[in-house]
């Protein structure tokens, strides 16, 4: 509720240029439908509409690509999402992907940005609670959006509120866009898209390297606008300096390093950006997704939620098998005519068990708690303290081998996507932890996610992971010969 007070009077302030704030909402890709933009017309003004609402859908570095037109199909559900949010207040300016870890999309936001200069006033960053907005707000401060200076003010500003703010914000002015600047910054653009990764920096490509192990999508964030630093000017006393053999040098103390501030007339006129705190999640779509993590330990925690490219693993299934996602997930298939394609979409770190249903109640009693299961961990004592599963019975239409029918999402710890022949009906039974909630998504977020597998294991349900390579956005291939 504190946080919903101290979002809602930024927003609630009045325009300092004659404007309403520009809203940059950032959602979590993993979560759509994002179930807190619904959530954002009561923090808004009546009388201070906003300028525009921009959805910055975040993470998409995670997601392997199903299909060449992913990306547009992510969009078009974010557009979706603000659609059924019925934002009227805000009209929507647009919908962005990108990746505030791997930088993927980063330029091309900075680029949307400074086009609403003259539109808007102030910008506001919001978002549900581990969207990344942070991590965008720290990557923003480091681009062209942000003026040129302010990272060496604002990384001391990060230890406390920034002085002058009484809610408590943090906030980083931003750069006029004029034409001078956009226009060396479209030179800066087209130079660096046409280096290939050969002709970086072995520094950079360790960099890259390292970035594209964890994400499909990487992209490469610069600045155009560097602040010149000066030489280092040497203060010194020759007296102090000077000494004979049997006397100690002595050392003059250490000036006190002054901390740099804006000027008056550098942010006289800025517009500045601020981070406000992360909105909960409130209603039941999601609400189990802040249940089961605060279940979990930190180094529970630290498994499900997924910090590196997700390589999607499918398994083939037949009536009576069941599927299980770590010890926090559970799907039967109970009834169909066929076998069917469940594809599981989560953390790396979690273990994915095939099991028939005449074992699957002995195993979860067996091992949940051990290392086959691995989350929770810790034991019969740790399950002891752990809500039991309860079943939900799901009923589902194939439409056809190469495209899934549904997600059904576990919990935090992911979703499987359920793929069968065209007109089959599927009865499924999935489970998740007692007091949480288990969301059937129709249609599904990656639909073509089962054909991203390898040859089938031999004497298992499983197949092969394959793992799509990575894409950095702001390079030239380089050419084989």
């Amino acid at each position: 509720e504190q946080h919903r007070l101290v979002v809602s009077a930024a927003l609630r302030r009045p325009p300092r240029h004659g404007r309403g704030p520009l809203l940059l909402y950032i959602l979590d890709v993993l979560d759509l439908p994002d179930p807190v933009l619904p959530q954002l017309p009561a923090l808004l003004s009546p009388d201070v509409p906003a300028a525009g609402l921009l959805v910055v859908g975040n993470k998409v570095d995670l997601l392997p690509a199903d299909s060449p037109g992913h990306l547009g199909r992510l969009r078009q559900r974010g557009a979706a999402a603000c659609a059924q949010a019925g934002l009227r207040g805000a009209p929507l300016v647009d919908v962005r992907l990108v990746s505030a870890k791997t930088g993927f999309g980063l330029e091309g936001l900075v680029s949307r940005l400074q086009r609403s200069w003259r539109c808007a006033g102030d910008v506001y960053l919001l978002g549900a609670t581990n969207s990344g907005k942070s991590t965008l707000f720290n990557t923003l401060l480091r681009s062209d959006y942000c003026k040129s200076r302010a990272p060496n003010v604002i990384d001391r500003a990060t230890v406390s509120p920034w002085p002058g703010t009484t809610l408590n914000l943090l906030k980083f002015p931003i750069i006029n866009p004029t034409c001078d600047r956009i226009f060396r910054r479209q030179e800066r653009l087209k130079e660096e898209a046409m280096k290939t990764e050969d002709q970086l920096s072995s520094e950079e490509k360790k960099y890259l390297n390292h970035l594209k192990k964890q994400g499909y999508l990487v992209g490469r964030v610069g600045r155009t606008f560097q602040r010149q630093k000066s030489s280092p000017v040497v203060d010194f006393d020759p007296d102090v300096l000077s000494y004979s053999v049997d006397e100690d040098p002595r050392h003059s103390p250490k000036k006190r390093e002054e901390r740099e501030e804006f000027t008056y007339n550098e942010v006289k006129d800025a517009r500045w950006c601020f981070d406000t705190p992360g909105i909960v999640k409130e209603n039941c779509v999601v609400q189990f997704i802040l249940q089961v993590l605060n279940l979990l330990t930190e180094k529970e925690v630290k498994l499900v939620l997924p910090t590196h490219a997700i390589v999607p693993r499918t398994f083939i299934l037949k009536p009576g098998m069941v599927l299980f996602l770590a010890a926090l997930g559970r799907v039967d298939y109970l009834q169909g005519e066929k076998p069917a394609w469940f594809s599981v979409v989560a953390s790396n770190l979690l273990p994915v068990h095939i099991s028939t249903l005449s074992n699957a109640d002995a195993i979860y009693e067996k091992h949940a708690g051990q290392e086959l299961l691995k989350v929770p961990m810790g034991g019969e004592e740790r399950m002891k303290d752990f809500p039991p599963l309860v079943p939900q019975d799901i009923t589902l239409k194939g439409i056809g081998t190469t495209e899934a029918v549904a997600d059904i999402k576990l919990s935090s710890a992911g979703w499987v996507a359920v793929t069968a022949q065209a007109e089959e009906k599927l009865l499924l039974r999935a489970y998740t932890p007692q007091g949480t909630m288990l969301v059937v998504r129709e249609p599904p977020l990656l639909p073509y996610i089962s054909t991203i597998r390898g040859a089938r294991i031999a004497g298992t349900a499983a197949y092969r992971t394959k793992k799509p390579p990575s894409l950095v956005e702001n390079l030239r291939t380089t050419e084989r010969r």
